[in-house]
């Protein structure tokens, strides 16, 4: 139980922090373009490979600090930063083809349950 409440505190501070990033991107880049979102993405997946990289160089097994900073912190600052990791350690497996297929699914597929949402919700 105190692991699950470590991870959820840990969530609550990325969300906090994915938030504060967004304002402040977007004092300083206009938002016709997603701006906030993107670069939120990319420094979350430098984030949790900055967490896996040292959790392995540093031979941490600790599984339950990297669940408090990888699903914790990086799932609350952006979901996008689990999929970059989950994608790397397929390549590393050398599962080439399920890094593919996981890609091409989770943005067409995602794209459209989206825009599918969307749609049904409209037309209700």
């Amino acid at each position: 139980m105190q692991l699950i409440l470590l991870i959820g505190f840990a969530g609550f501070l990325g969300t906090i922090a994915r938030y504060l990033s967004g304002q402040l991107i977007y004092q300083f880049l206009p938002v016709s373009f997603p701006y906030g979102t993107l670069i939120v993405n990319i420094l979350g997946c430098f984030i949790i490979g900055l967490v896996y990289g040292w959790f392995e160089k540093e031979n941490i097994y600790s599984n339950e600090w990297k669940l408090i900073f990888a699903t914790g912190f990086c799932g609350g600052f952006t979901t996008f930063s689990a999929f970059s990791i989950e994608n790397i350690q397929l390549l590393r497996d050398g599962q080439f083809g399920f890094a593919l297929l996981y890609i091409f699914v989770s943005v067409v597929i995602g794209i459209s349950a989206t825009f599918g949402g969307v749609s049904l919700i409209k037309n209700i």
